[in-house]
C-alpha cells in the first residue's frame, strides 16, 4: 500500500514519522503546490492513501486519482477536500477533530489578553527606554481593560468554544453563545442566544465555526453594524469568516476597537492585505495549532485514523 503525505514541512521540524512509515510504502513531501493539479496528481497517482495538511484535493484531482481509497486530513477543518467528490468516488475522508482544543483555546485567550493587557507593546516600550525617561513609577500608552464582567459571545459552540467558555468563566466573564444547531449548555453560567442577540450584547466576540458557504464573510458590514461600538473580535478559526475590507474599515473608524486574528483569507498573508494597515489589528501567522504537544497528538490521531480504516472500522469520517 502506497501512502503519500503531501505537505509535511510545517509538521516535520521535530516530529518522528516512523509510525506512518511502518504502515506501508511511505512517500513524504515537504511541500506540494496548492494550485498545481498536475503536480498533485503526479504525486498521488498510484497512491491508495493520501494525507494532506493544507494541500487542496478538489474534484479535478480526486476524479483522476484512480487508486485513491482514503484521504486523511491532518487537521480539524475539511475545506481542503471536496467531500462530495470523495463520497461520489467511494473515498473515505477522515479528519482530526479534537487534537488542538486546549492549544487553540489557550491561544484565543492569549490574543484577548494581549488586547486588554498590552503586554507586548509595553515590554517593547520599556526596552526602548520609555520607562527610564518618565517621571513616575508607571506609565501606559494604550488603554488597559479588566475582563471581569465583560460579555464574551462565542459564535459556534464546539469543543474549542466550550473550552474558551471555561476560561472566560474563570476570569468572571459573562458567556453567551450562538450555535447553528440548538446546543444545550450544562453550565448555568452559559446562555444560548440568537446571532443577532449575540451581536447586540457581546463586548468580545470569538469565532469558532468551520468554513462553509454559509459562514464565509459572516463578519461583514451588515453584521458589524449590529455590534456594540468598541467591540473586540477574535478569530482563531478560518480567515474567510471575516470580510477583511469591511473589518479594516470598522477598525479605522473605531466601530470595532480591536481585531486579533491568527488566520487571514489568503495565507501566507499578502503584502496588500488591508488588515496590515488597519488600526489596532493584531495578526499572528496561523500558529494556534502549533505547540509541539499538539502536533504530536495530531500525528498520533492521524495514524490511529488510518489504522482504523485499515481494520475496516473507520472513525472520524466526514460525509
Amino acid at each position: 500500500m502506497k501512502i503519500v503525505l503531501l505537505d509535511g514541512y510545517n509538521l516535520n521540524q521535530d516530529l518522528n514519522w516512523e509510525t506512518l512509515k511502518n504502515l506501508g510504502d511511505f512517500e513524504f513531501y515537504s511541500r506540494t503546490s496548492v494550485d498545481n493539479d498536475t503536480e498533485i496528481l503526479q504525486r498521488i497517482d498510484d497512491a491508495e492513501v493520501v494525507i494532506t495538511h493544507k494541500t487542496p484535493l478538489d474534484d479535478s484531482v480526486i476524479s483522476r486519482a484512480s487508486q485513491l481509497k482514503y484521504i486523511g486530513i491532518m487537521g480539524t477543518g475539511y475545506d481542503v477536500v471536496d467531500i462530495d467528490s470523495a463520497n461520489n468516488h467511494n473515498i473515505i475522508v477522515t479528519n482530526v477533530p479534537t487534537y488542538a482544543t486546549d492549544a487553540v483555546a489557550q491561544f484565543t485567550f492569549s490574543l484577548l489578553l494581549e488586547i486588554t493587557g498590552q503586554v507586548g507593546l509595553h515590554n517593547q516600550l520599556v526596552h526602548d527606554g520609555k520607562w527610564s525617561s518618565v517621571d513616575d513609577f508607571t506609565f501606559w500608552d494604550k488603554p488597559l481593560f479588566e475582563l471581569k464582567g465583560k460579555t464574551l459571545g462565542l459564535i459556534g459552540y464546539g469543543r474549542i468554544a466550550q473550552k474558551v467558555a471555561e476560561l472566560a468563566n474563570a476570569f468572571s466573564m459573562k458567556v453567551i453563545f450562538y450555535n447553528h444547531r440548538p446546543s444545550v449548555a450544562t453550565q448555568k453560567w452559559v446562555n444560548q442566544v440568537s446571532l443577532d442577540e449575540l451581536f447586540q450584547k457581546a463586548d468580545i466576540i470569538s469565532l469558532h465555526v468551520v468554513q462553509t458557504p454559509e459562514t464565509i464573510n459572516l463578519i461583514n458590514k451588515t453584521t458589524i453594524s449590529k455590534m456594540k461600538d468598541g467591540v473586540i473580535l477574535i478569530n482563531t478559526a478560518r480567515g474567510k469568516l471575516i470580510s477583511e475590507n469591511d473589518i479594516a474599515e470598522a477598525l479605522n473608524n473605531e466601530k470595532v476597537y480591536a481585531l486579533a486574528t491568527d488566520v487571514v483569507q489568503k495565507e501566507p498573508i499578502e503584502k496588500d492585505n488591508p488588515l496590515l494597515k488597519a488600526k489596532n489589528c493584531f495578526i499572528t501567522p496561523h500558529i494556534a495549532w502549533a505547540p509541539l504537544e499538539t502536533r504530536e497528538r495530531l500525528l498520533r490521531i492521524t495514524v490511529d485514523n488510518l489504522n482504523a480504516y485499515l481494520s475496516g472500522e473507520a472513525k472520524n469520517v466526514i460525509g
